[in-house]
């Protein structure tokens, strides 16, 4: 049985808004990236795994529990960033941070403190002047400080400069190495690239697809560009009994798609021209998503 289920799951805002007969799963231990733009149900979907909405159909479980009737049960194990963050009334950082421990029954503050100095987060600055950065940086320590098994995370990296999401994504690979279980939505393909096992991608509250990171990542169908030194040779080539996923006559250049298994002929092939160049063209999350818009 899935650790996180989502089975037909239904919420009709109207107009097109929403999320529409959704299912997915994942098992304890992986982790999940959820790809869309801005309005496409990410949100939405997250929020019923937290158990903030309850669904007009379908059903969300995590652990065999019931995210709508059993969400105070679930969220003891859940580290939670929410994609809008706001926080409640506290004069600074730790003052939240410590009530945010205390109704945890959180004692013991060394992994809190770990995680500040981690994400190089001053504490003590006051919550309603915390730049938009500071407050994300808050979220992630409060997510992470009681050291929960599942991190739920709504687009954790937004408003974090390009080195404290470096960070954050290394913090996120040690998590999926002690075995937490990650479901992370982002707008971002490098990330899910980097830490996900599974992708999916939600457009207009529909799921378009789920693949394995890797079968996306390596497929055995790859493209190879080739640069000719001369026109003579790139005429020559194009008689060659090669699928071509693109050319250019002006730049002498082809784009030629090619099996694994066919790979060694292929070579000894270009062996026999005079070429510029020779690379194959990385396929990648962006790639795979962009063929399904």
């Amino acid at each position: 049985m899935p650790f996180i289920e989502i089975a037909n799951l239904t919420k009709d805002y109207g107009r097109g808004r929403g999320i529409f007969d959704l299912s997915l799963s994942m098992e304890q231990g992986e982790a999940f990236g959820y790809v869309g733009t801005n309005g496409a149900g990410k949100t939405t979907t997250i929020r019923h795994l937290m158990g903030f909405i309850r669904p007009q159909k379908g059903v969300a479980t995590i652990g065999g529990l019931d995210c709508w009737k059993d969400s105070a049960q679930i969220k003891r194990r859940i580290g939670y960033v929410p994609g809008e963050i706001a926080f409640p009334d506290a004069s600074n950082g730790l003052d939240f941070l410590k009530r945010q421990a205390e109704l945890a029954g959180l004692k013991d503050l060394s992994r809190m403190h770990q995680l500040l100095e981690r994400l190089q987060l001053d504490p003590t600055a006051n919550l309603k002047r915390m730049s938009k950065g500071m407050k994300q940086k808050t979220a992630i320590v409060a997510a992470l400080m009681t050291d929960p098994d599942i991190l739920i995370l709504d687009e954790p990296t937004t408003g974090l400069d390009p080195l404290m999401r470096a960070i954050f994504m290394d913090l996120m690979k040690q998590e999926k190495q002690r075995g937490k279980t990650i479901f992370m939505s982002s707008h971002l393909f490098e990330e899910v690239e980097q830490l996900c096992d599974k992708v999916g991608l939600i457009k207009d509250g529909r799921l378009l697809a789920v693949k394995a990171t890797s079968e996306i990542l390596h497929n055995e169908n790859k493209v190879y560009q080739v640069d000719f030194h001369s026109a003579e040779e790139y005429r020559r080539f194009l008689a060659e009994p090669y699928e071509l996923a693109g050319r250019s006559d002006t730049l002498c250049q082809v784009k030629v798609k090619v099996h694994d298994r066919q790979i060694n002929a292929f070579i000894r092939t270009l062996n026999t021209y005079d070429l510029k160049s020779f690379a194959e063209i990385k396929y990648t999350l962006r790639d795979y998503f962009r063929s399904l818009y």
